[in-house]
């Protein structure tokens, strides 16, 4: 195994195409064929389902171009700064349900690595594709939670994925409302008397099961509901409609504003707020800050609540 040889599966997979593939590396097409199916044979997995059409990529397939993005990466990496003797920037990168201590954790580390020399991504998204960041190497860490309702599901598809959970925090079920909400000024609000508000949740695409809801009790019965796909529309509706999502509660007013509040809901469910990584690769110095800048601020929120 070369790391020329992962380079060529790599693009094949990116191309669909092994003819694309050859011309885009600028050699023959027979050759990259016979790369490829060498690499196969020493791996002894099958990377590419082959047609008339072009190549995809097998399920196993996917797992090792995870591992072998990550090498062509690091070597490009080493290659630049030792060899070619050029400035690379480091990269790191988080996913998250949608989750604003998250992003203050994101936004302190960044502050103190700078951005010198390093290259940082962070993307809000759906439940499966947090995940699957996290399985492609795309980032180093994700961040959703588990329950007694998704936890068997989602820790078998952790598992086929080569991917752990690491819990960071346990926490009550909360009303995320805006403060103008007639509900607004109660200690406690049960799930009955939010009948007349629409409930917002956040949209998850192809895998819209209730495993995969970004808000607990994703089974319940509600009267009026509205999905969206961003954390401002959802806001937005908050104030328009006097809607309302359920929360963690751990929120942050220095990136949301002090419109908002979150209610304790009258409920004995608990979640898990957990990050995931790799299974058997070790944080990087990056990754170790980020999750230590999430205790932090989960530390300073409940001094306050003391």
């Amino acid at each position: 195994m070369t790391v020329t040889q992962l380079k060529y599966i790599i693009m094949a997979a990116d191309t669909g195409s092994l003819n694309e593939a050859a011309k885009a590396l600028f050699i023959s097409q027979p050759s990259l064929s016979q790369s490829v199916k060498d690499l196969e044979k020493e791996i002894g997995i099958e990377l590419f389902c082959r047609s008339s059409r072009g190549v995809s990529v097998t399920q196993e397939g996917e797992e090792f171009l995870g591992y072998a993005r990550q090498v062509v990466e690091q070597y490009g990496l080493i290659e630049s700064r030792y060899i070619k003797r050029t400035n690379v920037k480091e990269k790191f990168g988080v996913s998250m349900q949608h989750y604003t201590f998250a992003v203050h954790a994101f936004v302190e580390m960044v502050k103190q690595f700078g951005m010198d020399e390093y290259e940082f991504a962070i993307r809000e998204t759906k439940t499966y594709e947090v995940i699957e960041d996290v399985k492609s190497f795309r980032s180093e860490i994700g961040i959703i939670y588990l329950n007694d309702f998704n936890r068997k599901v989602l820790t078998k598809l952790l598992s086929e994925s080569g991917v752990e959970s690491v819990p960071l925090m346990e926490c009550g079920i909360y009303v995320y409302m805006w403060k103008g909400h007639p509900l607004a000024g109660r200690e406690e609000v049960a799930i009955e008397e939010l009948e007349d508000y629409p409930c917002l949740a956040f949209e998850q695409g192809s895998y819209n099961s209730f495993y995969f809801s970004e808000e607990v009790l994703s089974t319940y019965e509600y009267k009026r509901l509205i999905k969206a796909n961003d954390r401002a529309t959802l806001l937005n509706l908050m104030v328009g409609l006097q809607g309302y999502t359920l929360c963690c509660g751990i929120i942050c007013e220095s990136l949301n504003g002090d419109e908002f509040c979150a209610v304790k809901l009258k409920s004995e469910e608990r979640m898990d707020i957990v990050y995931l990584k790799r299974k058997g690769v070790a944080l990087s110095p990056l990754g170790e800050k980020y999750v230590a800048e999430i205790q932090k601020f989960k530390e300073s929120i409940s001094s306050m609540n003391e």
